[in-house]
Order: C-alpha cells, then sequence, then structure tokens
C-alpha cells in the first residue's frame, strides 16, 4: 500500500509541470524505477487512476521501466551492474573486492510525459 504516497507525489508533479507548461492533456507519464524497489507497477498504475480523476492527468498511462541495480566497489571504486539475487555475495568484476556501495536501484523518478 506504500505505492499510494509515492503516486500521489508523483500525481503532483506532473500536474505541477502540467500547469507551468499549459498542458491540455498528459497522454503517458513515463517512470523509471529501480530494480530494488518493491512498487508494483499494477498498483501504481490504479491509484494513479484514481486520484487523477478531474484532472489533466485523466486517462494518461504510466509506461514504468526498471532501471539497474548499480554498485560502486569500495577497492577500486569501479562501478558495475548487479543481480538482485547476488546482493548478498558481491564481487567486483574489475579487482574482485567484496564490498560495495549501492549507487542506484531504489529510486523513482518521471523521465518524460506525454502531452496535448
Amino acid at each position: 500500500m506504500h505505492e499510494l504516497p509515492i503516486t500521489e507525489s508523483i500525481l503532483k508533479i506532473v500536474l505541477k509541470h502540467a500547469e507551468t507548461n499549459n498542458v491540455r492533456q498528459v497522454m503517458a507519464i513515463h517512470l523509471q524505477v529501480g530494480k530494488l524497489s518493491d512498487l508494483e507497477d499494477e498498483w501504481i498504475q490504479r491509484y494513479f487512476d484514481y486520484l487523477s480523476k478531474g484532472t489533466v492527468a485523466q486517462g494518461a498511462k504510466l509506461k514504468i521501466e526498471r532501471t539497474p541495480i548499480m554498485v560502486q566497489c569500495n577497492t577500486c571504486s569501479a562501478s558495475y551492474e548487479a543481480e538482485m539475487a547476488k546482493l548478498g555475495d558481491l564481487v567486483c568484476p574489475a579487482c574482485g573486492g567484496r564490498a560495495g556501495t549501492l549507487l542506484s536501484g531504489r529510486e523513482y523518478y518521471i523521465k518524460e510525459m506525454e502531452v496535448q
């Protein structure tokens, strides 16, 4: 159910940008959501449909792209993509280091909007 406040935040941003740019209708919203996020695409869309009724965003489709989990090696500073299943046993492909810092994978943001 944590999708509700996040969806409210997304809608607020969309409506602010729509008003600023004199948008008549928001057709689609491209979101990037990290693979580590436990946000469910279906629930985000359902909440968005409910919350956007009566606004310029009513009927807009959310196009959700999952972004990779990126880690930076604490030993050599190399950045690499990690698989969720292997997060407990990370090994840097550059130096073999076993300690890393998460760079991305939990984020969500609006990439772009399709409007009329």
